[in-house]
């Protein structure tokens, strides 16, 4: 059977929409459903776009923030190539550029013109690509410029105070299991308190993320995090379903980093845990989503703590 010209560059389009489609759907549809939904959350500080140092439990990079009340470069720095996705995905110009090209690649298709049909032949795309050339180099050159003028200090626990060497603290673990050695040494001290009030929050969260407490967590976690999670409670409730979680045992931590701003501690952890993590529909109990068979998980959490309070959650990473 034959085609039509224009019916084939119609089903060449729809192939390359569906390549990029399907992975963002089984993304979305494999998320989990505990607390944070398998999404990247929250804010660090002005650490929130730099991803936190991997360690033994995540040795793997955390995604970036899918969702933060922090803007991008109003008091935040990035690391040069930590924004993620290719070049189709770079800020400003060049990225805005790049899109526009992929955008006439796929109209040139649409209209059996070819994926180069509207450049105007061989000799006019590699006086494109130079153009393109020229134009990176400048913008990176601007970039990173911009980068190293506006790069900011961060603060550590005291005006030109060394590293903290707490052996005891930063070795704090049992068995193999709870939190461990970091990958560095923290500028802020966390001692093995500080430890054990991660462990207990991390109970505590899914606890009341399982109860659909808000009250809850707004004692144990920021304004910002206890918006999303009131959000993704919603969400349950319009489907008529609640995500039951249990049984949620750390399995091995570690620290990241630590460090202050301002009047504001923060730490970031590396966490590996179990639990029993199930959705069940609200008028008949059954489970539609999980089982009871425990699963495990590994998510980096940032704490953050405020003058004369404790520590609350104030980000969650996937890894």
């Amino acid at each position: 059977m034959k085609f039509p010209q224009r019916t084939r560059a119609i089903v060449k389009t729809l192939a390359v929409v569906l390549s990029l489609a399907v992975p963002l759907v089984y993304a979305v549809s494999s998320a989990d459903a505990r607390a944070g939904r398998g999404f990247s959350s929250g804010s660090r500080g002005a650490r929130t776009f730099t991803p936190p140092p991997m360690t033994n439990t995540a040795p793997k990079a955390a995604q970036p923030m899918q969702r933060s009340i922090t803007q991008p470069g109003m008091n935040n720095a990035a690391r040069p190539g930590t924004a993620g996705g290719g070049f189709f995905n770079r800020p400003g110009l060049l990225g805005g550029l790049a899109a526009g090209f992929l955008g006439a690649g796929l109209f040139g298709l649409l209209f059996g013109g070819g994926l180069f049909g509207g450049l105007g032949g061989l000799s006019s795309i590699l006086g494109l690509i130079l153009q393109i050339g020229l134009i990176y180099l400048v913008v990176r050159f601007a970039m990173s410029w911009w980068q190293r003028r506006n790069s900011p200090a961060y603060a550590s626990s005291a005006p030109g105070a060394a590293p903290s060497q707490d052996n005891g603290a930063q070795n704090y673990a049992r068995s193999g299991l709870g939190f461990g050695s970091g990958s560095s040494a923290a500028p802020l001290e966390i001692n093995e308190q500080d430890y054990q009030a991660f462990e207990r929050l991390l109970g505590d969260v899914q606890t009341a993320w399982s109860n659909e407490d808000v009250n809850k967590l707004h004692a144990i976690a920021t304004p910002e995090m206890v918006s999303y999670f009131t959000q993704d409670l919603k969400e349950n409730a319009d489907r008529g379903v609640v995500n039951k979680v249990s049984d949620v045992k750390l399995l091995q931590g570690d620290l990241a980093e630590a460090w202050r701003e301002g009047q504001t501690d923060y730490a970031t952890v590396a966490m590996r845990f179990s639990l029993v993590d199930k959705t069940i529909e609200r008028a008949t109990g059954r489970v539609v989503e999980g089982s009871d068979a425990p699963t495990e998980a590994t998510e980096v959490w940032t704490f953050a703590r405020r003058p004369g309070g404790t520590w609350e959650l104030s980000a969650i990473q996937q890894v």
